[in-house]
């Protein structure tokens, strides 16, 4: 697959999973640094990331690349009724692709709730040594009632509230993103969904992030994370802050991305100083 330009305008020349989507980068290409692969939350995309990719690239001197999923921002539509796994799917068919097609050499994928649970889904099932660690903010590994709950007030919202106006301007098709996230999370068969055992195999240090006052889920998601993940967990628990660290705290939250930044690449300086004395 070709690469796609490494530019911070917003196009839509990235083919993954077979639909072409809007993405934009930040900071050096991957021939030159790292690479920060974001992925955005159930109704997120490319712009509501606002101006958090450019300031992450800056403060850490790592590129970031930024897309919409099927379905979001200026992408592709996607097919209706989303499957249930459809996050799996994501992450296993989708996914890969994006990260042949931006060059991804080596660096972190960064993921937002919906987003966070695809990135840990890759790397809990395929084995990529690009992967070099892991930043989940509001990760979600099973279904709580809690978020059910809330997911249950956007539908309302959306049939007779503004949101579907607010959402109207961030994407082209407002109905294909919304009701591609509600419409699974509010199925009956939702209820049982997990995919905890994805953090079993997780061999990368891992950042979770996740606002104290989460309105779609709690702090057990982070728990299950610490309890079962084999690799080092960091965690940052922010305060006045719910489902969006990046826009609720978005200092304090790129804070914390930069210094995990900064220690895995003190990490790696450090091993690769033990393999060159270990071949002395």
């Amino acid at each position: 697959m070709a690469e796609v330009a490494w530019r911070e305008a917003p196009t839509t020349g990235l083919v993954a999973g077979s639909k072409a989507l809007e993405y934009a980068c930040f900071g050096p290409p991957p021939d030159r640094a790292p690479t920060i692969v974001m992925l955005h939350e159930g109704l997120g995309c490319r712009a509501l990331w606002r101006d958090f990719p450019a300031r992450l690239a800056a403060q850490t001197g790592w590129g970031c690349c930024v897309y919409s999923r099927a379905g979001y921002g200026q992408s592709e539509p996607t097919e209706l009724p989303r499957p249930l796994d459809y996050m799996t799917r994501e992450a296993l068919e989708a996914l890969p692709d994006v990260l042949a097609a931006t060059g991804f050499r080596r660096g972190i994928l960064l993921g937002h709730s919906d987003g966070a649970t695809i990135a840990a889904i890759y790397a809990g099932s395929v084995q990529d040594h690009r992967v070099r660690g892991l930043i989940l903010m509001a990760p979600h590994f099973f279904a709580e009632e809690l978020g059910l709950t809330e997911i249950g007030k956007a539908g309302k919202a959306y049939e007779s509230g503004d949101l579907r106006a607010g959402l109207a301007r961030y994407h082209r098709d407002p109905d294909n993103a919304f009701r591609g996230w509600h419409d699974s999370w509010r199925h009956p068969d939702f209820r049982a969904w997990n995919v905890a055992d994805v953090i079993d195999y997780l061999r990368v240090p891992v950042l979770a992030i996740q606002g104290r006052q989460d309105q779609y889920g709690t702090l057990a998601q982070i728990e299950e994370l610490e309890n079962r993940c084999y690799a080092p967990v960091e965690v940052a628990i922010l305060e006045q802050c719910r489902h969006a660290p990046h826009l609720d705290q978005p200092d304090a939250t790129l804070g914390e991305v930069a210094d995990f930044v900064a220690r895995l690449e003190r990490i790696e300086a450090e091993e690769v100083v033990i393999v060159q004395q270990g071949g002395a």
